[in-house]
């Protein structure tokens, strides 16, 4: 569908495009068409489900596809990405006990404990991670994180004074986990915190200690989620909000925006509200 006069050079919204700009559109409606219409992109990937006119490709490419969203970050991966190079910082610190994979990037000032780190994995500068923490495949963890530092746990002495109750376990962060900046992940007490597989913690999020995080779930920027949580497979748990310890949450389930979360929460259902009421199935 049209012709590619010259080269693609950028990424661009359809707004902000010209004419060596790959563009996107993720919307159907006509307003969406009226923006492509109006977009100066060269090449512009939108949905199958949208009908164009020759008119509308007759200065443009346009890319039909049943996922936008998905294609255009494959082709930004591909051609618009820079590929990590591996290798440590010199001004990393790493234990010498440390099982770290050679093929790995660990940025400048980390500090890396008696630690497994596998293959792929990109740690960015600042990090700290404790010692007895296992890191698995193709991880992402973003600068000034922190990963096994203990959590709030103590008990009241005779004097009323609190004590340190000590965290013998630790964490794991398995394959695919994406780490935003600023977060921390705290070890567990008598078990593991664990992040599931291909699950992305947002900026400034707080994991608490022994939590279980299923796989492929998001938890965006600056949510806090106590200790001994159970947060099921495919969950979403929106920006700030904060879930009380102990709680679960299920499959597939919904937290809405600034969310207080006192009660668990089933498979499959979508609640918000301080403190979050279940408000429906979700769909």
């Amino acid at each position: 569908m049209g012709a590619i006069k010259g080269y693609v050079l950028s990424v661009a919204s359809p707004v902000d495009a010209d004419e060596m700009t790959l563009s996107y559109c993720f919307q159907k409606d006509k307003s969406a068409l009226e923006l492509i219409r109006k977009s100066k992109a060269s090449v512009i990937i939108c949905s199958d489900e949208m009908k164009f006119g020759e008119e509308d490709y007759r200065d443009k490419t346009l890319i039909l596809v049943a996922n936008p969203k998905l294609v255009l970050t494959r082709a930004m991966q591909t051609f618009f990405q820079d590929k990590a190079e591996f290798g440590i910082d010199p001004t990393a610190v790493i234990d010498k006990y440390a099982r770290i994979h050679p093929e790995v990037c660990i940025g400048p000032n980390c500090y890396i404990g008696k630690c497994r780190i596998g293959k792929g994995t990109i740690i960015h500068g600042n990090v700290y991670v404790y010692s007895g923490v296992k890191i698995g495949e193709r991880v992402v963890v973003h600068a000034g994180t922190v990963i096994g530092a203990p959590g709030m746990e103590f008990a009241k002495n005779e004097s009323g004074q609190f004590e340190d109750m000590p965290h013998i376990s630790s964490v794991v962060i398995e394959d695919d986990v994406w780490i935003g900046s600023n977060v921390s992940i705290m070890r567990g007490v008598f078990s593991d915190t664990v992040i599931g597989q291909g699950t992305k913690l947002g900026h400034l999020c707080s994991i608490g200690h022994q939590t279980v995080v299923g796989q492929h779930c998001l938890i965006i920027t600056r949510s806090v989620i106590g200790g001994s949580c159970r947060i099921g497979d495919h969950a979403r748990i929106s920006m700030t909000a904060c879930i009380r310890d102990g709680i679960s949450i299920g499959n597939n389930a919904i937290i809405g925006m600034g969310s207080l979360v006192t009660k668990s929460i089933d498979d499959g259902m979508l609640a918000y509200g301080v403190p979050a009421k279940v408000i429906k199935k979700v769909e």
